[in-house]
């Protein structure tokens, strides 16, 4: 966020100022901003109205999946803060996203499968793929390419999960398609 400040001045009912080379006048949704307080100051003295001043809105920041669990759970707890720093080691982080507002991280998806051998131009591959037959396991497809769709997808979790350390992977860098 910037330290430098933006002013406007607004009256009581909720209108800006607007000032140009003609003259000034009242604009219920724009009005002229200025970096210097002095100048607001003047401008509302001799106008009317009272000096506001504009925020920047705060950036978001970037969190994992078990991050935004912590911070969702501090809003619940009766002392955020301490809920936070028992349970996290990134304290700063998540009390600025607790604070500012936070979006979560796409976890990254690979590809994975096995080199069986073969000619170059014939190479055959075993690709693994989440089985549509039996929900929670993984089967395998043999191709002469890998190939990109979301049952093939596998994030860190699940090839962790499944025990496919051993294989290659490949990430992904778009979403693929169906099943």
């Amino acid at each position: 966020m910037s330290e430098e400040k933006l002013y406007a001045i607004r009256n009581n009912v909720g209108k800006y100022l607007t000032i140009e080379h003609t003259a000034p006048w009242w604009d219920s949704q724009v009005g002229t901003a200025v970096r210097s307080i002095d100048v607001a100051l003047a401008w509302a003295g001799k106008h009317g109205g009272h000096v506001v001043t504009l925020v920047e809105e705060p950036k978001k920041v970037v969190l994992s999946k078990e991050q935004a669990e912590i911070v969702e759970d501090a809003h619940d707890n009766k002392f955020p803060a301490d809920y936070i720093t028992g349970n996290s080691d990134h304290e700063k982080l998540l009390m600025e996203a607790f604070v500012n507002g936070y979006t979560v991280a796409k976890e990254k998806k690979y590809l994975v499968y096995k080199e069986l051998g073969g000619k170059q131009k014939d190479k055959l591959f075993a690709q693994a793929y989440r089985s549509l037959i039996h929900p929670g396991t993984i089967s395998w497809d043999i191709t002469n390419e890998v190939k990109s769709g979301s049952c093939a997808q596998l994030t860190e979790s699940e090839i962790e999960h499944y025990g496919l350390q051993d294989c290659e992977k490949e990430e992904v860098t778009d979403d693929g398609m169906g099943c």
